[in-house]
């Protein structure tokens, strides 16, 4: 049979909207690259997930397989498998197949879910190569199988692939029953192949951003079981996750500092109107004023340092973008603790000449889990990253402004303690904003000639371009006079700093401000530091940091970043932070013959190592060979050449891909670099298998 003869209305009918996905995908789902790739995963299952907000689901298996497959199954209550009245198809047809169609535009099905657009299932399927879905309900197993978004079968012989094949269904088809249940056993499993025409082959399923998002919903829905299992790798990963804690334990997991407060829990409710489009009885829209009713889930607490952790949700649903939540949130946030403090100047000093809070002196230091649930919301497009409802801003608003200041206010003890020291925090974060911007603006670069307030050891460079400017923080007075003069003070100036700088991760942000390398650093970058660092005024495009190439030199490196990870983050984030790789060994390779005499200079003790032996193969020996212990031994030739000139040098750029590495580095930096010593202790036992004693220089 021929390829027009296969093409029937029966097609049409059901790819004509989905034909739009496959088009313009980006409409749908943002991009083609692994975040709209991940975006498919999180439609289908947030579907689940819905299914246990609704109480009926309590367990959710995403399994990777190795075809480059995804299976999500769960217990829920099974999509309907019988025939929809208004287009004669079966319910799992409708779900996949049709655009804008399911279980959430009515609100019988669900008080509050996450996917209420009705495009997630058909626009995955819209995408997929190959997609399976199998449905337990009634006491029989219900299977239904698409090709790019067509409804057929495969003959699959056993090994289910997408280039198995495939006989396209050109009449009204239910699902076929392929087995029996026992009547209470109820859920759903799907499986899809991403399709490599929409999504490239280099593109694939990120297992981290998955196990963070199945940990996360694990706090938004307590008592639901999430298992990831990887079985891409010969490990087969499994991670489960279940927490029977809310927001309040998820806002205490992901705060990254030590607690001022405990934390708050702040829950109400309020009701608003609104005028939707309901189907009626026989499919048709038709206009209807309805009572909603959101509900405010909140969990806040303050630390020690000036880091924010905000995480918004709508219906379990993350708003990386915030929305009208966020806004009624920081607005009455804001408005509360101003008032408070106001009614307290008497006793925080505060009077008329002081600077007026801002919302990032109270911001500073809080960890805080947003949360509503509202029926048939409105998202800022399919990818639901901004809440646009916008009643809901004002009810968020009344409901924690008067659950805090409830708090704020109580006569309780602990309340009472904590109200207290989360004002002074506040008003000392005033105070540090209005310092640090004075401080700044005069060490800027066009008046530091005028205002001498640049260190007199900075050796500066004569470049104005900052895109092109270097500065190299120097370890010692002995590599700085080889650095003086290997560098080009075109546009590299050199900053010396003395020993080991001072552990920012245990000290107050006074001391910092008060510790001479510290100091000099903040002053000669010129941006400010903390959350008032502005990169836009940094005077330089690239800082480099230029230690000796031993113990010292690494501790005096991991001390410099702990430093500018804490107090100019956004430098690191940008990628304008480097580490200087000076080698360890310069190696005199004699004559022979007709090849020349040649230095190679080596970076690590294995490099040596494979260098000798390739001499050794080839029967040529080597002059000398130097081992260098600090920058101060190299001359000013071998110094540009091996460690500052851009055309020769090797630099380490550090940098954190997202949110989540951001996360994991401070908690890397509080582990090594804090105040506790237990978890570094244990740390340590835990790796020192792995140390050669040997090697330990004692």
């Amino acid at each position: 049979m021929s390829a027009s003869s296969d093409y029937s209305a029966r097609h049409l009918s059901v790819l004509e909207g989905l034909e739009a996905v496959r088009k313009r995908p980006g409409m749908y789902i943002g991009s083609t690259d692994s975040r709209g790739l991940m975006h498919c995963l999180w439609e289908i299952i947030d579907n689940s997930v819905d299914e246990a907000l609704g109480g009926f689901c309590t367990e959710i298996d995403v399994i990777l397989h190795p075809d480059e497959s995804v299976e999500v199954r769960d217990n829920g209550r099974g999509i309907p498998v019988d025939v929809v009245e208004s287009v004669g198809l079966s319910g799992v047809e409708v779900v996949f197949t049709k655009l804008h169609a399911g279980g959430k535009f009515g609100g019988g099905s669900y008080a509050a879910s996450g996917g209420l657009h009705g495009v997630g299932a058909s626009v995955v399927n819209a995408l997929s190569e190959r997609l399976d879905v199998e449905v337990d309900r009634g006491g029989k197993t219900h299977r239904m199988q698409f090709r790019r978004g067509e409804p057929g079968s495969y003959k699959d012989n056993g090994v289910s692939k997408p280039s198995n094949p495939f006989t396209p269904f050109t009449d009204v088809t239910m699902p076929k029953i392929t087995g029996k249940v026992a009547r209470k056993v109820t859920g759903t499993r799907i499986r899809y192949w991403p399709d490599r025409q929409i999504f490239p082959a280099t593109e694939a399923f990120d297992v981290d951003r998955l196990i963070e998002r199945a940990r996360q919903t694990s706090f938004l829905v307590p008592g639901l079981m999430l298992r990831i299992s990887d079985e891409r790798t010969d490990e087969r990963l499994v991670s489960e996750f279940k927490h029977d804690g809310g927001v309040v334990d998820f806002a205490d997991f992901l705060a990254p500092d030590t607690p001022v407060t405990d934390v708050w829990h702040i829950t109400g409710t309020g009701t608003f109107a609104e005028t939707v489009q309901q189907l009626d009885s026989k499919g048709h829209l038709r206009p209807r004023e309805v009572e909603r009713e959101c509900a405010v889930d909140i969990a806040l607490r303050w630390g020690s340092e000036f880091d924010t952790v905000t995480r918004s949700f709508v219906n379990i649903i993350a708003t990386p973008k915030g929305g009208t939540h966020v806004t009624g949130f920081e607005q009455a946030l804001l408005k509360t603790i101003r008032k408070q403090i106001d009614q307290n100047s008497r006793r925080l000093k505060v009077t008329a000449k002081d600077a007026k809070i801002e919302k990032d002196d109270v911001l500073a230091g809080l960890t805080a889990v947003v949360t509503v649930r509202v029926p048939e919301p409105q998202f800022e497009g399919q990818t639901k990253e901004v809440l646009g409802t916008a009643p809901v801003r004002g009810i968020v608003a009344n409901v924690l402004e008067t659950e805090l200041t409830a708090i704020l206010e109580s006569g309780k003890k602990p309340f009472k303690q904590q109200s207290a020291l989360l004002l002074e925090k506040v008003v000392a974060e005033m105070r540090t904003r209005v310092s640090a911007r004075m401080h700044k603006e005069i060490s800027r670069r066009k008046n530091a000639l005028e205002t001498s307030s640049l260190p007199t050891k900075l050796l500066d460079c004569r470049s104005d371009d900052v895109a092109r400017s270097e500065l190299f923080i120097v370890e010692g007075q002995s590599a700085l006079g080889t650095a003086r003069e290997a560098r080009n003070s075109e546009f590299q100036a050199l900053l010396p700093i003395r020993g080991k700088i001072l552990n920012v991760q245990k000290a107050t942000p006074t001391d910092v401000l008060h510790n001479a390398e510290c100091s000099s650093i903040i002053q000669v970058i010129g941006a400010g530091s903390g959350r008032t660092f502005d990169l836009d005024s940094a005077r330089y495009g690239k800082i480099v940091l230029m230690t000796d190439a031993d113990v010292d030199g690494a501790h005096i490196r991991t001390l410099l970043l702990t430093f500018f990870f804490k107090y100019m983050r956004p430098l690191v984030e940008e990628g304008r932070v480097f580490a200087a790789v000076p080698p360890l060994h310069r190696v005199e390779i004699s004559a022979q013959g007709r090849r020349p005499r040649e230095l190679i200079y080596t970076y690590s003790e294995a490099e040596l190592t494979t260098l000798l032996k390739k001499l050794e193969q080839q029967g040529r020996t080597y002059k000398s060979l130097q081992r260098y212990k600090g920058l101060g031994e190299m001359d000013a030739h071998q110094l540009a050449e091996t460690t500052m000139e851009p055309e020769h040098r090797t630099l380490r750029r550090i940098t954190t891909a997202d949110a989540e590495s951001l996360t994991r580095a401070s908690s890397v930096f509080e582990l090594l670099m804090g105040n506790d010593v237990a978890p570094r202790k244990d740390f340590i036992v835990a790796g020192a298998h792995r140390v050669d004693a040997e090697a330990i220089d004692a």
